[in-house]
């Protein structure tokens, strides 16, 4: 595993940015990089239930929130898959990467926001992770500094 970190100052205040960030609409947005039609369903509880999805809505990731505080922090703790609509928190090869973190923090200064974000990945997705943030952070930005 390694811990990616992207970071990007934003001429908006952290509560703008945070809703640019988990609105739905906006969200699919920023990221497309990551995966196109990229969606996600969440109880936004501590200990609760996150499901970052592909377009189907049928695949993707399994995650609880360790930590929250709107609008300024977000950690997520990925728990294990979604295949065909079906969780598997079990298998061998989710067990390798369990409990993988992915994390946001805003802090505001000076009229800016600055947007981190973090996460554990392993070293064949380091490349396209770190690409997807690259790329994604600059949409936020783009979006929450409009009008």
């Amino acid at each position: 595993m390694v811990t990616l970190s992207h970071s990007i100052d934003i001429k908006a205040p952290a509560k703008k940015i945070w809703d640019v960030l988990w609105n739905s609409d906006s969200y699919s947005e920023w990221t497309q990089f990551f995966s196109e039609g990229s969606q996600y369903r969440s109880d936004w509880e501590v200990d609760g239930r996150t499901y970052f999805m592909d377009k189907s809505g049928r695949n993707g990731m399994v995650s609880t929130i360790d930590s929250l505080r709107i609008p300024y922090e977000v950690v997520f703790k990925h728990l294990g898959l979604l295949q065909d609509g079906v969780e598997d928190t079990k298998s061998r090869e989710v067990m390798e990467w369990s409990g993988a973190q992915e994390k946001y923090f805003l802090t505001e200064f000076e009229g800016f926001t600055k947007l981190v974000g973090e996460v554990q990945t392993s070293e064949m997705h380091e490349e396209h992770m770190r690409g997807a943030f690259e790329k994604g952070f600059e949409v936020v930005k783009q979006i929450a500094e409009k009008g």
